[in-house]
């Protein structure tokens, strides 16, 4: 009986205890993941909170360009000293709901997967989060990182804040960044003075600064002033413009 006892395998351990130290280490995993998430977020809620009041001085698209080319003065131009036609211009060229969706036009998406196009359908609120939080290189992780601040943006900034600050960190050219230095270098004049046709040109430029010109009249600026007029009949210019001549 004692041979028996001393000699004999030890007893089976039971199913749950085995699963639950199979699990332990996932469990643990998980937590952390649930941790770093939410600092993530808040991270993000902070930054996004930070550029609603603050005007950001500089971004990693600029610094990146400037190893290449030389960047011109820029100066921040609030968004009243902007020519109303070219707020028009640039909602009419790269966001024509722009007044009308939280950030993701699901139209516009839709629109594009069924017509199996390469174009994309990223709205002005979605460059914002690109160009001021993050990288111009396409991957897997930006386009996340994109998804998560656009609602952000949308929730904390007013329509009229994300065109401003889009139209200041956006580049117009080789080292040309902001609407106030793209005004200067092209046309010798300020932002609250272009015209319409300075302004579709400059708008026509914007999905391919570093290849289109804004001194050539092209068949897009033209569709792009005639857009302009045509979200301002409409009432899609409501959200950002305060009627005044221009």
């Amino acid at each position: 009986m004692v041979l028996r006892i001393l000699f004999s395998p030890p007893a089976a351990e039971p199913v749950e205890k085995k699963a639950v130290r199979r699990w332990r280490p996932l469990r643990r995993v998980m937590v952390w993941l649930r941790w770093f998430a939410a600092r993530m977020l808040g991270l993000m809620v902070v930054m996004v909170l930070i550029y609603a009041l603050i005007n950001p001085p500089t971004t990693w698209t600029i610094v990146t360009e400037g190893r290449q080319h030389q960047i011109a003065d820029r100066e921040w131009v609030d968004i009243e000293d902007i020519a109303p036609v070219f707020l028009r211009s640039v909602v009419a060229a790269e966001d024509a709901n722009f007044c009308l969706h939280w950030g993701f036009d699901m139209a516009e998406i839709r629109n594009v997967v069924n017509s199996g196009s390469s174009r994309g359908a990223s709205t002005i609120t979605q460059q914002v989060a690109k160009n001021v939080y993050l990288w111009q290189k396409r991957s897997w992780p930006r386009k996340a990182l994109e998804t998560g601040f656009t609602p952000m943006i949308e929730a904390f900034w007013s329509k009229r804040r994300i065109l401003e600050v889009y139209l200041n960190v956006a580049e117009f050219g080789p080292g040309i960044f902001g609407i106030g230095a793209a005004s200067r270098e092209y046309f010798g004049t300020t932002a609250d003075r272009l015209t319409p046709v300075q302004a579709a040109r400059l708008a026509a430029i914007l999905p391919a600064p570093k290849s289109r010109s804004p001194h050539q009249a092209s068949r897009r600026s033209r569709a792009i002033a005639d857009g302009a007029a045509t979200i301002a009949r409409d009432g899609r210019a409501a959200c950002f413009d305060i009627p005044r001549s221009g």
